[in-house]
């Protein structure tokens, strides 16, 4: 590791030489809206991308993931993954035009995560113009059906398919660079939905306010006595209803995430909060629904696991200060699948989820200089021996 140590802060300016490839692919993806369940037409996009680039072998799995193979000098090793989610949280109705500037890239669904697809399609050609090979086949993997609803659908069905043992793994997110992620909370995604009866029959009563009773879950749910360990929270992250100032809400939608580094614990949890809905629903006469949209399992690795290790050297070697915090992303599966894995930034941005999101370009070839050097990490055998704990 340490030749690729020394030679790592070289290969920023490697990649910068081939900047016009890098960013067109990120414009030429990023511009194609792929909602969650709605990504076929950038999967096709990008497969053209990777073909483009001559990829050994480009395909799909049986559930529509993309796939482009990189293949390695020795047949014997395992592959070693690169994933990117397809997906953005912007729907079709949303227009999808990018504005490129000096040293920035403007768009909908640019930090998440067109910028992470883009530079996955553009790997090939980053590693030729590196001059480097790899031992093991490098599987790019553009992963389907992952925020959201998608309940990370698109990986857990390529993990669960894959015919061989997987040596290790990145996955790339947007942002933000210098993020280390290795270990992930269990979480239960939740939505309430309160529905108040049209029907006659509330006269001789106050008719209830769906966004009232939402505002009562909140404060029942802010009355649960929460560990500090292991460590939970319940975070509030949308609510949405009524249909004008002027007339009592029939209809509200609230969104929350209960999380925690046991999932014991979220299960726990889970059910006081079903619990409570069930009986303001009896107190206030109104229907809450409680749907689950997405769930995950705590897993990890440990801080002195050598990917974790490498990973930090790599990223320090560049000047990248490492933060490590739980991520809700495919990493999560790798770990659970016990696959030494690290989710990593790429640039830097602001207005993340926004129509006007902005990556930084400039940042975004140490971002990749950093993935390529965890890459030939994985490749000289950090991962080969250790379990996950």
């Amino acid at each position: 590791m340490t030749h690729y140590l020394d030679y790592i802060p070289y290969w920023v300016n490697a990649i910068k030489s081939i900047k016009e490839t890098i960013i067109a692919n990120v414009v030429l993806i990023g511009q194609v809206p792929a909602p969650t369940f709605k990504e076929r037409r950038r999967t096709t996009v990008f497969m053209e991308r990777l073909a483009e680039a001559r990829v050994d072998e480009c395909t799909t799995d049986g559930y529509r993931n993309p796939i482009g193979i990189i293949r390695g000098t020795d047949p014997a090793r395992t592959p070693i993954f690169v994933t990117a989610h397809l997906d953005t949280f912007f729907g079709r109705d949303i227009v999808h035009n990018y504005s490129v500037h000096e040293n920035a890239i403007t768009g909908p669904g640019i930090l998440d995560n067109s910028v992470g697809v883009g530079v996955l399609a553009s790997l090939p050609e980053i590693l030729r113009k590196l001059e480097l090979q790899f031992e093991s086949d490098i599987v790019l993997a553009g992963v389907i059906q992952s925020i959201g609803k998608g309940n990370l659908r698109g990986i857990r069905h390529l993990l669960k398919t894959w015919p061989t043992p997987i040596r290790g793994a990145i996955c790339i997110e947007g942002v933000e660079l210098g993020r280390l992620n290795y270990y992930s909370n269990g979480m239960i995604r939740c939505e309430v939905e309160c529905n108040v009866s049209m029907n006659d029959g509330w006269e001789h009563k106050f008719k209830p306010n769906a966004i009232l009773v939402l505002n009562e879950v909140i404060n029942q749910i802010l009355q649960l006595r929460l560990p500090q360990r292991p460590r939970s929270r319940v975070i509030f992250g949308t609510i949405a209803g009524g249909a004008n100032h002027g007339k009592i809400a029939h209809n509200a939608k609230l969104g929350f995430e209960i999380q925690s580094d046991s999932d014991r614990m979220v299960k726990s949890i889970f059910n006081d909060i079903k619990d409570l809905i069930t009986g303001i629903s009896h107190e206030h006469e109104v229907n809450l629904n409680l749907k689950t949209i997405s769930n995950l399992s705590a897993a990890r690795l440990k801080y002195n696991h050598p990917l974790v290790k490498s990973a930090a050297d790599v990223m320090r070697r560049l000047d990248i200060a490492p933060v490590s915090e739980p991520t809700e992303s495919s990493l999560s599966i790798f770990l659970k699948k016990k696959i030494p894995a690290v989710t990593l930034g790429i640039t830097r941005g602001e207005n993340y989820y926004l129509e006007n999101a902005t990556m930084e370009i400039e940042p975004m070839y140490t971002g990749i200089a950093q993935i390529v050097g965890v890459l030939a990490a994985i490749d000289k055998g950090v991962c080969d021996e250790d379990q996950l704990a």
